[in-house]
């Protein structure tokens, strides 16, 4: 079965005290107005069974524009253009669209192309130190978060790695990579236009 994201990490030299990853979110989002890496992503289930892995790129314009796109083992594209939601599968030839409203504020796609308001929506805490990242936990305020919990690890400024424990015991892993903070990102690419042909649900 599919997993979506929606439905998107520092030890230190010797002898120099490491950034907490709670500062290093902070400078993160301080200094970067867009961003673009590739990610892979494990899905482990609630019995702790490897689940399926996908992979692909990911783009966004903060605050609030985002574009996610797996490119395997399926093809998938989602896209935040700071007012709707779009969903795309290509192999189904359909597209979901939802309002985005409030509702980007507390997803974990919020705490990377989000407003820099995280207290408003999540309780953060340190984590500790593991895999040689600085680890962050993210709790929801609200019930309605469709997450139990997000943890971010980072290294010198930068996310590496995210955790999205679901509201079911599963756990969504993802690994970013080639990470490049402030390119210049065509506008078009928060931008979607439903396919000609494609099922529309949700307008």
């Amino acid at each position: 079965m599919k997993k979506s994201l929606f439905s998107l990490v520092m030890l230190a030299l010797p002898g120099v005290a490491a950034a907490g990853a709670i500062d290093q979110l902070n400078a993160f989002l301080d200094g970067t107005r867009t961003a673009s890496a590739r990610f892979e992503q494990k899905v482990i289930t609630k019995s702790g069974r490897p689940g399926q892995t996908a992979s692909g790129t990911m783009n966004f314009l903060r605050p609030g524009k985002f574009r996610w796109e797996y490119t395997r083992p399926y093809s998938q594209l989602i896209v935040g253009d700071g007012q709707k939601l779009w969903s795309y599968d290509k192999e189904l030839n359909q597209v979901v669209v939802k309002p985005m409203g409030d509702a980007l504020g507390a997803t974990p796609a919020a705490l990377l192309a989000g407003s820099n308001d995280l207290k408003k929506n999540f309780t953060l805490s340190e984590d500790g130190v593991a895999e040689g990242l600085e680890w962050l936990e993210a709790l929801p305020r609200t019930n309605e978060a469709g997450f139990a919990r997000v943890r971010i690890g980072l290294k010198d400024n930068l996310p590496q790695a995210m955790e999205v424990h679901d509201n079911f015991g599963q756990t969504s892993r993802l690994h970013f990579s080639g990470f490049v903070r402030n390119p210049s990102l065509p506008a078009d690419n928060f931008r979607f236009t439903p396919p000609k042909g494609a099922d529309v649900v949700g307008e």
